[in-house]
Parts: C-alpha cells; sequence; structure tokens
C-alpha cells in the first residue's frame, strides 16, 4: 500500500493553516484560553472505503468570551476575522434545547471553520477540519496461505477443522474486519477483530486428544 504521491504534504499545508487560524481566532474571541490541546496529531480516518480518506480535525474547543463581550459582538467579531483572511464567510441562527444561539462558518480550500454561540452563555465553541484526503493508494487484499498443511501439521495433531490449517480468520482472512458497503468496514463477526481463528487461536492445529467428542466429528479418520 504505497503512499500517493503528494498526499501527506498537501494535507499537511492545509492542515497548519488552518490550526493557526483557529489560534487566532480563539485569542481574539476568547482570550486567556489554554492553547496547548489544539495541536495536530497524526491524521484521523474519516472514510473507510477504499481508499481511505484522512483528514486533520479540531472536533470541539471551548473558550470564555469576556464579560463585557455579548454572543452577538463574539459571532460579529468571528465573521470579520475570517472575511478579512479571504475564507467564504456564513451566519446563521438555531434554536435547540430551549437555546438560542449564532454559528458562523467559514470555508477556504475545502477546510471549515465553526465558531458556535449561545445567546445567554459565556462559553465558545470552535471547531475545523481539512478535507479529507486519500493518503495511500488502494491494495488488493490477498489471503495469506495457510500456516500448516497435511504434510506439516505437528505429530500428534490435526489440521484445525475451522480454519483447515489457516491459523488466521477464515471469514476476515486475518484482517479483524470485513468490506461494507455503508461504513466501508466492519468489524469481523467471527473472530471479533482478534483476527486469529477462534477455535485454534492461531495454531492452525488441534491436539487430537484434546478434542471434545463434538470435535473428534469433524475428523472421520480418527474413528470413534
Amino acid at each position: 500500500m504505497g503512499p500517493v504521491p503528494g498526499a501527506r504534504e498537501e494535507l499537511d499545508r492545509l492542515g497548519h493553516p488552518l490550526r493557526e487560524q483557529l489560534v487566532e481566532l480563539i485569542d481574539e474571541l476568547a482570550p486567556g484560553s489554554d492553547l496547548s490541546p489544539l495541536f495536530l496529531a497524526e491524521p484521523e480516518v474519516v472514510d473507510w472505503h477504499e481508499p481511505l480518506r484522512y483528514r486533520y480535525s479540531v472536533g470541539c474547543f471551548t473558550g470564555m468570551r469576556p464579560a463585557n463581550v455579548t454572543a452577538a459582538d463574539a459571532t460579529s467579531r468571528a465573521a470579520a476575522l475570517l472575511d478579512s483572511a479571504g475564507w467564504a464567510v456564513t451566519a446563521s441562527r438555531e434554536e435547540a434545547g430551549g437555546t438560542v444561539g449564532t454559528i458562523v462558518t467559514g470555508r477556504r480550500h475545502g477546510c471549515g471553520i465553526e465558531i458556535r454561540a449561545v445567546d445567554h452563555m459565556s462559553t465558545l465553541w470552535f471547531s475545523g477540519q481539512t478535507p479529507a484526503m486519500a493518503l495511500y493508494e488502494p491494495e488488493e487484499f490477498r489471503r495469506p496461505e495457510p500456516l500448516l498443511t497435511p504434510e506439516t501439521v505437528t505429530p500428534g495433531y490435526v489440521l484445525c477443522y475451522e480454519c483447515d490449517g489457516l491459523g488466521w480468520c477464515h471469514d476476515c482472512g486475518g484482517r479483524g474486519w470485513r468490506p461494507d458497503a455503508a461504513r466501508g468496514r466492519a468489524n469481523c463477526p467471527s473472530c471479533h477483530r482478534r483476527r486469529v481463528c477462534v477455535i485454534c487461536r492461531g495454531a492452525a492445529e488441534l491436539a487430537v486428544t484434546d478434542l471434545s467428542p463434538h470435535q473428534r466429528g469433524y475428523y472421520p479418520e480418527l474413528g470413534q
């Protein structure tokens, strides 16, 4: 699974100015906020369809507006700052849970920033994200080769009846997940992301002396 040429560099090029813009907004609208949580870690996967798509994001950073600044003043200032920085700005009013607030949204180069303010609360909410991008080329999945075969099974053992010597989960092939049309990926219902065969636990073989009567039924050659 090779990297898409230039994709990570482009995502970084978008992510760092996004953080700088959020820092400027928070410093201006919620001075004194602790900005240490506001950093860019590794980009997160936001779309699990192949090829996987990644983005940088700040989910919800909270700050407090000064006591002498109203919510309307804060959102108006936020809109002005974004506009002066070249963002396409929109503002909307919403009511939820008995409170009324304003959302200011900025769009630029596929990135988005939101600032939320509620009329009768001092809290401001900041969020932002880059566009989602594929960083790696999709790779066709190839099921692994069996760990053991009838010729290589240990004396006194038999190939696991569940995986037939594969060792890995026979359902997902050792990935821990299966493709899913809606979500891209879904946890394997057989191994529940453990990846290995649930019967032999990855050994690919079972000791004949440890087989239960039910398990011996899978091996007619063993007799009764």
